[in-house]
């Protein structure tokens, strides 16, 4: 059942009404992840709206993580709406000290209880990828970019432990953890600062050290304080 014109009740804004019409359109016609929506033109005609209000409408949907531009396929159902839940809060955090203990309170919690997990998953072809990315990061010209690739370190560490829920959690949580990175690595010398922790921590997984694995881990992830606010310990 194709969504009409009078469908569309003469409540709110244009495009408003037009956000609800392509819910309503997506459930009519059962689209699912994956599944793309009609052209502009075609949505402009089916719901005797301007173009540009159909464009808003879509982009609206883009904020919310419901659809997502693609090459010469146009817009696509997607589900980003927990990450795009995250952006919006990681936009919205300040980075603090107080902030930045607390979250780094959080991943000690995790990284640092994953060594025997580690110990027990993390092969040489794991190990060449750990240094590899850390590698990728110091070289890194950017340190927005350094910053993804440390978030890319420590996302591989949990993803060795194998557990599903946990790689899940820091994949909803990346746009906060990088943009917490980002924070912490404002200068070249903090970059390279992590970089000798990334390697250090390789070093104790690799030996299976326990006690070193915990140090060094902690010592990293204390770090970055430093850079975000210097006077306050």
């Amino acid at each position: 059942m194709a969504v009409q014109t009078a469908d569309i009740e003469d409540k709110g804004s244009a495009v408003d009404q037009v956000v609800e019409a392509l819910r309503r359109l997506m459930r009519e016609r059962n689209l699912g992840l994956g599944d793309a929506l009609p052209s502009e033109a075609d949505l402009a005609s089916m719901f005797n709206a301007s173009r540009n209000t159909v464009r808003e409408a879509i982009r609206i949907l883009k904020a919310y993580g419901v659809v997502e531009s693609r090459q010469k396929v146009g817009a696509v159902i997607t589900d980003r709406r927990q990450q795009a839940l995250m952006e919006l809060f990681s936009f919205a955090i300040d980075i603090s000290a107080e902030n930045f203990l607390d979250i780094q309170g959080f991943r000690r919690l995790i990284e640092i209880n994953l060594s025997d997990l580690l110990f027990e998953t993390v092969d040489a072809a794991g190990i060449a990828t750990l240094h590899s990315i850390n590698d990728r990061m110091q070289a890194a010209p950017e340190l927005a970019e350094a910053a993804e690739l440390d978030f890319k370190f420590h996302a591989a560490l949990v993803d060795f432990a194998g557990n599903r829920t946990l790689s899940q959690v820091y994949g909803i949580l990346q746009p906060l953890l990088q943009r917490l990175m980002e924070a912490g690595k404002r200068s070249r010398t903090a970059v390279d600062s992590a970089y000798r922790d990334h390697r250090d921590i390789i070093e104790a997984l690799e030996l299976r050290d326990r006690i070193a694995y915990a140090y060094h881990m902690n010592r990293h992830l204390q770090a970055g304080l430093q850079f975000i606010a210097p006077k306050a310990v």
